[in-house]
């Protein structure tokens, strides 16, 4: 995947690095002097999707199904359109219901057409699985972790009844009619093209219900959430007969720290520590490691974590600090209402 930041700096001499990085230094100086963070940090959106660097390789390939361009077919406006809530445990094609004894769960939207009979599925998730969207690559050849977190929506032919049924949920929360459909598939277009990057984290200053949120996660359930608002714009009507939970994955922490982006941490030699110390950070959660180095490197992790309380957290293209504490990290699934 492209980096939006990388190489912005390679050929700077010495002196203009040094300036480089004075000017961040005053710009971090004026934000604090100007007027308060901004929490939760807004989700950055983009003019378009990058291509993907040939680097990034996907275990099981990204939407295989459904049209390459990501186009959505057209409804006629006379047309009526079930709408489908649907949400299985993540990777239920291979583990059935293990993830959702811990509630780690996949969500999604069904449509069914009542003029052709058609049924499809709409969904969000990790062009290269969610592993590499949490946790960068360090390669030799680059000293900045690399980053293959792309998400996007996919649209594809059918749904799968037993997929969403055996261990999940299948059940149609309304309806619309076909003008309503073709808007709302506009919008998913433009809304696939600006939100780029997948977001695991929700990050919270504690698990209160006073708690502030310093980010919010990006991923698959928050699609579903973002659709669900705009066909209620629309016009729809949703319910649903059951509760609508949700699986979110939080840390918790004291206020964030920003820190700078590739060419402000990792190409300036006054922060080499700090670009050091983000590096081991990231080579604890590596991928492709042998059952030793795994069982070493969750000892690592919980000692950095939980012990040293840190933890570095890349959003927006960016490196935060967050300086962690009790209960540190919390997995919950919990009631989102329909609008």
């Amino acid at each position: 995947m492209s980096h939006t930041e990388a190489g912005l700096c390679l050929n700077y001499s010495p002196v203009r690095k040094a300036l480089n990085l004075l000017l961040f230094l005053l710009f971090l100086v004026q934000i604090s002097v100007d007027g308060e963070q901004q929490w939760p940090v807004p989700y950055r959106r983009f003019d378009r999707r990058p291509d993907v660097d040939s680097y990034c390789q996907a275990l099981y390939p990204f939407c295989p199904t459904g049209d390459p361009d990501g186009r959505i077919p057209y409804m006629r406006d006379s047309d009526v359109i079930s709408i489908y809530r649907l949400q299985t445990p993540v990777w239920e094609f291979k583990y059935g219901d293990l993830l959702g004894k811990v509630h780690i769960m996949h969500d999604a939207i069904g449509f069914s057409s009542l003029e052709t009979g058609a049924n499809y599925t709409m969904e969000w998730y990790e062009l290269f699985q969610l592993g590499n969207c949490t946790f960068p690559h360090l390669r030799p050849d680059e000293y900045a972790p690399f980053w293959c977190n792309q998400g996007a929506a996919c649209f594809f032919d059918g749904i799968d009844d037993l997929h969403w049924l055996q261990n999940g949920t299948l059940e149609k929360i309304g309806e619309i009619n076909g003008r309503q459909f073709n808007d709302m598939a506009r919008w998913v277009q433009e809304d696939n093209q600006t939100g780029i990057y997948y977001e695991t984290w929700t990050v919270c200053s504690d698990p209160g219900p006073n708690a502030t949120v310093w980010f919010e996660s990006y991923d698959c359930s928050q699609f579903i959430h973002r659709t669900y608002r705009k066909l209620a714009e629309l016009g729809a009507k949703l319910s649903s007969r059951s509760q609508t939970n949700y699986t979110k994955i939080y840390l918790y922490s004291g206020e964030p720290t920003y820190l700078g982006n590739d060419s402000t941490i990792f190409e300036q030699p006054a922060l080499k520590n700090l670009a050091t110390n983000i590096r081991k950070f990231y080579y604890t959660f590596r991928p492709h490691q042998s059952f030793i180095d795994m069982v070493i490197s969750l000892l690592e992790a919980f000692k950095e974590v939980v012990l040293d309380k840190n933890f570095y957290l890349y959003y927006n293209f960016e490196y935060w600090h967050l300086p962690m504490k009790p209960p540190y990290v919390h997995i919950t699934y919990e009631e989102v209402p329909l609008p």
